[in-house]
């Protein structure tokens, strides 16, 4: 029986669902050469971790599309010294992206079992610039400020928490709206009370557990 090849496959990843989809970015693109996404699936998807599917992860949580995953690293435009925070640690495959291209990552995740995962395999690949937390980030983590953060799940609307939690010049991922009208959205602060929105794509993810809905007004 012929062994699966990985390194074919991850090559028709990149050439035939990213860069497709505008990924361009060459530090991006090295990135995910070098990453082993086989890694970070559940064992039964492993031969499927370069797929154009969402590969579940149990308790009703899906691993994003490599494609998705793709976009985000390259909209965030990380550079070697910011500091990043992940909601939705999920497979670790991102964060692991993401700790590649930038100085260090704060990750979180409201499921115990995904953190513990990502965390054996983040150590097993020799990264040590990310710190895994388990808890509840759908209204915020912390009171410090990011150069770059990534939400992994979508909201109905975005929270002022995530637009302040930014670093001047800092980048906000973020998927919005209610299904089937989803978009992501790339926010920058350029300013202590200023914004600059940017539409993406459109897209449908699963929605971040906990977060706010937006109210209803009625009459």
């Amino acid at each position: 029986m012929t062994a699966f090849n990985f390194e074919l496959a991850r090559h028709n990843m990149i050439e035939q669902q990213i860069r497709p989809w505008d990924v361009l970015d060459q530090q991006v693109l090295d990135t995910l050469a070098q990453l082993p996404r086989e890694d970070f699936v559940p064992a039964r998807y492993r031969n499927l971790a370069f797929g154009d599917i969402a590969i579940p992860l149990g308790q009703g949580e899906f691993m994003l599309k490599p494609n998705v995953e793709a976009r985000i690293l390259q909209a965030l435009a990380l550079r070697p010294t910011d500091q990043v925070l992940e909601i939705g640690t999920g497979s670790g495959y991102l964060t692991a992206g993401l700790a590649r291209l930038a100085g260090a990552v704060v990750s979180v995740d409201i499921v115990p079992d995904f953190v513990e995962t990502a965390r054996r395999q983040l150590k097993a690949h020799g990264f040590d610039n990310v710190a895994l937390y388990v808890g509840d980030a759908s209204c915020g983590w912390s009171e410090r400020r990011y150069d770059a953060i990534a939400v992994t799940g979508s909201v109905p609307t975005v929270a002022e928490v995530w637009r302040q939690s930014l670093n001047l010049g800092g980048r906000l991922f973020i998927v919005a709206g209610q299904s089937p009208a989803m978009e992501a959205l790339l926010i920058t602060r350029i300013g202590e009370q200023e914004w600059v929105q940017e539409s993406l794509f459109e897209t449908e993810l699963p929605p971040l557990r906990n977060a706010a809905a937006p109210k209803v007004f009625e009459f």
